[in-house]
């Protein structure tokens, strides 16, 4: 076994054990989370504010498991005098500055760094594998490997899709891989307009190769989502919408990012629905938000544990239908101009010509 290839075991190794370790987050948040689907939710907001098949031999596989539930968590600095995990989210919660949103003039994917590189600092990072494959790894269940790459390029499983409490399976390909697709937790875009124009290009890029920051997802489900925030958008789950909302909070903590005023009420109302103290939470008062980037050193992501996620229900999933030809990149330059990029088959913009390894991604 070359060192590379154990290097990458026992890092994710370490993942399983760490999640095994640790404590169900926000355990029994199902039963409280206030029932509002997305477009409700949002509507609440507002008024709150006002007042493919294998194309390779597969011979390396994993064996059967159960559903998985290990997602990388930041675990919640307890605080004094508030009790329960929603309390401490709201905690964290109140740490983080209230502003304005920033203009998203100047956005490009581009200054996240290269698309799901293992050229990062975060975990995961120099494994010899890419972070796309790395949280497909592990993420999904019954997984089939492509062969000669030592376990690394993940061509089918089953997920156990959080965002919609429904089971997905998937299979690498042009026409199938779209069906699960990797989220990140707080957006690029929402992250942009929200402090990371003033992290350098390697925190920007652990920013957007964090596994904390990671979860594959149902694809149409990750398109309804967009760059939304916890004002705009929530997961249909409504069984995980604590913990989605939690591990917003801790990813925006770690890297010293903002939320906006609707955005925090939001948050609070999500964490307070689970049992938590609204008084952790952090007044309302807005703060105008920077219009120009500053030189200033850029803060550093904060070392966070990890926890695992809570057991989920099986409600009948949202879906969005999308048509590739609504939208039309010349080139992938064009593609990432506009921040699309990368671009998976089915979504809006994606060509075959533009996926020269026909993996179903195109302007990785």
């Amino acid at each position: 076994m070359s060192p590379s290839r154990n290097f990458s075991i026992h890092s994710r190794f370490r993942w399983v054990a760490g999640a095994a370790a640790t404590v169900v987050l926000l355990a029994g948040c199902a039963e409280t989370v206030t029932e509002l689907e997305p477009s409700a939710y949002t509507d609440a907001v507002t008024t709150s504010a006002s007042s493919s098949a294998p194309t390779s031999q597969a011979v390396s596989t994993t064996p059967a498991t159960s559903p998985s539930t290990a997602v990388p968590i930041a675990e919640i600095p307890a605080a004094a005098g508030i009790t329960g995990e929603a309390g401490a989210a709201l905690s964290q919660l109140a740490t983080l500055p209230i502003k304005g949103r920033a203009p998203k003039t100047g956005y490009d994917r581009d200054l996240f760094g290269q698309a799901w590189s293992d050229d990062v600092s975060v975990a995961g990072g120099h494994n010899g594998c890419d972070t796309r494959n790395d949280i497909l790894a592990r993420d999904l269940a019954d997984i089939v490997y492509k062969q000669g790459t030592r376990d690394c390029v993940v061509l089918s499983g089953t997920l156990n899709d959080t965002y919609t409490g429904t089971t997905i399976a998937f299979t690498q390909g042009q026409d199938t891989s779209a069906a699960v697709q990797i989220d990140h937790v707080v957006a690029l875009s929402d992250a942009w307009q929200k402090g990371a124009q003033q992290l350098d290009a390697g925190a920007r890029a652990d920013f957007a190769n964090d596994p904390r920051n990671l979860q594959a997802v149902d694809g149409p489900i990750n398109q309804q989502k967009s760059d939304g925030d916890a004002a705009t958008w929530l997961p249909p789950n409504r069984a995980y919408r604590c913990t989605y909302v939690a591990r917003q909070v801790q990813v925006k903590a770690a890297y010293g990012l903002w939320v906006t005023q609707a955005e925090h009420d939001a948050m609070v109302r999500v964490l307070t629905s689970c049992g938590g103290s609204v008084h952790a939470a952090q007044p309302s008062a807005s703060v105008a938000a920077p219009t120009t980037t500053t030189s200033a050193p850029a803060p550093q992501p904060a070392p966070i544990a990890t926890t695992a996620a809570p057991q989920r229900v099986q409600p009948q999933p949202t879906v969005v239908e999308t048509d590739p030809g609504t939208v039309y990149y010349k080139n992938c330059a064009a593609a990432r101009a506009a921040g699309a990029a990368p671009l998976y088959a089915g979504e809006p913009g994606y060509r075959p010509k533009m996926d020269g390894d026909g993996d179903g991604v195109a302007c990785e």
